[in-house]
């Protein structure tokens, strides 16, 4: 008896179902976004949670009628279906959905007399052990539908394009005759069998009260399922890897449903006017700035087979081009090294034999570094890196969570600030939202930071993104100098000659920027509201370059038009507790020095305190008229003129004078005048430690190499010396053209008044 009651404890398998299931991902409402079809290549959707009431008195009616009452058989229908197969040719089943879960899960296996008595058994064991609720899920998780549809809510998709929680009454009543005859779901076979059944059914649930004589009416005139109806595809990339890390399961994520629609529509709207130009890809992420939650995710664009539409790109790397610009400029505000308006030098530079160049092949000679971000200029920013340290700018990466930098800091060189790393549409789109959720919960929280700002993103629905502990130290950048960066990236200028920005104008406040990599193979537009950050990639996922693939003209418009679309928000509160106001020199955007004429009251970072005085204003004497300089060697002291005046060192005076009428050239010495030290000569070509090399024509001769430098006075005649020998004069445009052999010189340069500027140089012959 012990032995009996044993067998009988344990005749069931655990699991009751070892099967694979399909891959299942819905957005944060619930709603499919897309599935994976299971490992058996069953479209086997995991196992229900309930059963809607529809079908369950659907398949009970036409079932199991007593499924409430027996306990996992129903010695009547048994007797019935026994005697009508002893006494008749015809074949009829008794079996409960207790049984037939039973028989499902033993794979259906050849009926006998035998498989039935351990049916029997193993039904009143999975009573036991279970509610009646409990088996129906099991039944509508596992019955077969027809082909390879198995369970209710993968057959209410396939074939009425809807979840099972929908289903009509006719529809419920057509899906719950399919388990006994899956074959009747064929298009052209069976169907007025099918209808015959599905109709019969719906008659019974009205007799028996279940549904009124309107529901009935309106249940028969339905249309039964045809062909099979393509599962949604709202997010397939993102599907797609959910199937990798959650195999057969059901996975609630983060995405929002009408916000992924959304954003579909915005790219494949973009994408047929990009692939005119034979530009084929682009990727577009947005997260929560506060939740770090993914809200949207277009892996690619809809675009086909042979233009790589299966390749995920947002977590692939590609060359960052200009996008990792404003962290340098956060980490210099940060350290007391910047301010945000203080100039920088935009002039001809080479190290180390790299000779960066702006986008537009010009030089500014003196920009603001604010302005030096927004228009996204390449000589500034490597000056400023120099200038920061490469290996303390390649930590500060590695702190914001880009783990697609991994080479020594070494490999990259000066060139990492301008795309000479690789990085991912998630690692910088999860780097511009950590620095704004930065500053947002320091605004927020009483002045405080969290140690792990910028980790990962989530996006599974009630997972949270682990932001470390509180403390009063920042994770990376204090909260001023985010500010500071994040205003300086909202004031990005239009950049001239540029059409169609008029649409930027209107939209909400956007800390934004773009990015190129070179041979235009990468088009890059990041942006981040007090709530939202947007990233947006565009190119071919072949690394094809094309013509007009820059940030600005094929990524911007994307990432606006998706801004369009999101919530307004207002711009961030002032973190007043990082921040102290001070006064500023207007023109150079240093702290106002002693002889700065116009200052400003400007709130900056705290430790932007120690930055040094304007050194860009001085106090000169000037003869009554104001023509020359003076000083008490030449000049009666009572007739000087004092005044303090701007000036630039004479190569950035030499490109910034061009571009601003209003400057003023610092006057020269009176004649007869002594001059103290003042430097008013600069080469220009050759730069410091720049290389010199001459190059041959297709003839095989050497090509003349030109000299150039910058002088205060045009008009002064300069006198131009290689080694000790004298090479030629210049008045004016100081260019002078040679063709000097090969080997190492030093080339100084004289003016007729005395001023002397000279460098070594090497000259190497370049070979064909």
């Amino acid at each position: 008896m012990f032995a009996g009651f044993g067998f009988w404890l344990f005749c069931l398998p655990a699991p009751l179902f070892d099967v694979s299931s399909a891959t299942v991902v819905e957005s944060s409402e619930g709603t499919m976004l897309g599935a994976r079809i299971a490992d058996d290549g069953q479209w086997r959707f995991p196992k229900m949670d309930s059963v809607p009431y529809r079908f369950e008195q659907s398949v009970i009616y036409f079932e199991d009628e007593y499924f409430y009452q027996h306990p996992g058989f129903n010695p009547v229908s048994m007797s019935k279906a026994l005697w009508n197969n002893l006494t008749t040719d015809s074949r009829r089943g008794g079996s409960t959905l207790t049984q037939q879960v039973i028989r499902l899960s033993r794979e259906n296996k050849q009926r006998s007399y035998a498989e039935k008595l351990i049916e029997i058994v193993q039904s009143t064991r999975l009573e036991a052990g279970k509610s009646k609720k409990e088996i129906l899920n099991l039944y509508a998780s596992y019955a077969p539908f027809g082909g390879n549809v198995v369970g209710l809510e993968t057959a209410s998709w396939r074939y009425f394009g809807i979840p099972a929680t929908e289903l009509s009454w006719g529809q419920s009543a057509a899906l719950a005759v399919l388990p006994n005859a899956p074959s009747l779901i064929f298009p052209g076979k069976n169907e007025a069998i099918f209808l015959e059944k599905r109709n019969r059914l719906l008659l019974k649930l009205f007799q028996k009260e279940i549904i009124d004589k309107t529901t009935y009416e309106l249940a028969v005139a339905e249309n039964l399922p045809g062909k099979p109806y393509p599962l949604p595809e709202i997010a397939p990339h993102f599907t797609e890897k959910l199937r990798r890390e959650h195999s057969g399961k059901r996975i609630q994520t983060t995405l929002s449903y009408a916000l992924q629609q959304k954003i579909n529509t915005i790219t494949k709207e973009h994408h047929y006017v990009l692939a005119q130009n034979q530009i084929h890809n682009l990727a577009v992420l947005i997260l929560d700035v506060n939740t770090r939650e993914v809200l949207a995710y277009v892996g690619n664009a809809p675009t086909t087979r042979e233009n790589n539409n299966f390749v995920d790109i947002i977590d692939k790397s590609r060359s960052t081009g200009s996008i990792l610009k404003p962290f340098l400029f956060a980490a210099m505000l940060d350290s007391g090294e910047l301010l945000p308006n203080t100039l920088v030098a935009d002039i001809p530079t080479t190290v180390n034999g790299y000779s960066p160049e702006n986008f537009d092949k010009q030089f500014n000679g003196a920009v603001p570094a604010s302005l030096a971000l927004s228009r996204s200029l390449n000589v500034p920013a490597v000056r400023m890196l120099r200038e920061y340290g490469l290996d303390r700018f390649y930590k500060r990466l590695q702190e914001l969570n880009f783990k697609g930098i991994t080479k020594p800091a070494d490999y990259y060189g000066l060139s990492l600030i301008l795309g000479g790393a690789e990085s991912s549409l998630w690692d910088i789109t999860n780097a511009y939202a950590g620095m704004a959720s930065t500053l947002q919960y320091f605004n927020g929280s009483s002045s405080e930071y969290r140690t792990q700002e910028f980790s990962n993103p989530v996006y599974i629905k009630g997972a949270q993104a682990k932001f470390g502990e509180i403390q009063s130290k920042p994770p990376v950048f204090n909260a001023g100098s985010i500010f500071e960066t994040l205003n300086s990236l909202q004031e990005v200028n239009r950049p001239e000659g540029e059409v169609n920005w008029n649409f930027f104008s209107n939209s909400q406040p956007l800390a934004w920027k773009t990015g190129t990599s070179f041979g235009f193979k990468d088009a890059w537009a990041v942006g981040v509201t007090s709530e939202y950050a947007i990233g947006v990639w565009v190119g071919n996922a072949d690394g094809e370059g094309r013509p007009g693939l820059t940030g600005i003209q094929a990524a911007a418009p994307v990432l606006f038009d998706v801004l369009d679309v999101l919530p307004r928000n207002d711009w961030f509160a002032i973190p007043y507790d990082e921040l102290i106001e001070t006064e500023i020199c207007a023109k150079s955007g240093h702290l106002a020095g002693v002889y700065c004429d116009k200052t400003l009251l400007e709130w900056i970072p705290k430790v932007g305190s120690r930055t040094t005085p304007c050194s860009y204003h001085q106090r000169v004497f000037l003869t009554s008229s104001e023509m020359y300089q003076v000083n008490s060697s030449c000049y009666p002291l009572a007739q000087m003129q004092q005044k303090n005046w701007f000036t630039l060192p004479p190569i950035m005076e030499y490109y910034y004078a061009s571009l601003h009428p209003e400057y003023k050239v610092l006057p020269p010495y009176a004649e007869g005048c002594l001059q103290a030290g003042e430097r008013k000569m600069d080469f220009i070509f050759p730069k410091k430690n720049e290389a010199i090399l001459l190059p041959k024509n297709f003839d095989e001769n050497v090509n003349e190499v030109i000299f150039k430098l910058a002088h205060r006075s045009p008009e002064t005649i300069v006198y131009w010396y290689l080694d000790t020998q004298f090479i030629g004069s210049t008045q004016t445009f100081h260019e002078l053209a040679l063709a000097p052999k090969p080997g190492k010189y030093l080339l100084s340069a004289t003016d007729q008044e005395g001023n002397e500027v000279s460098q070594k140089i090497e000259i190497t012959a370049a070979s064909m």
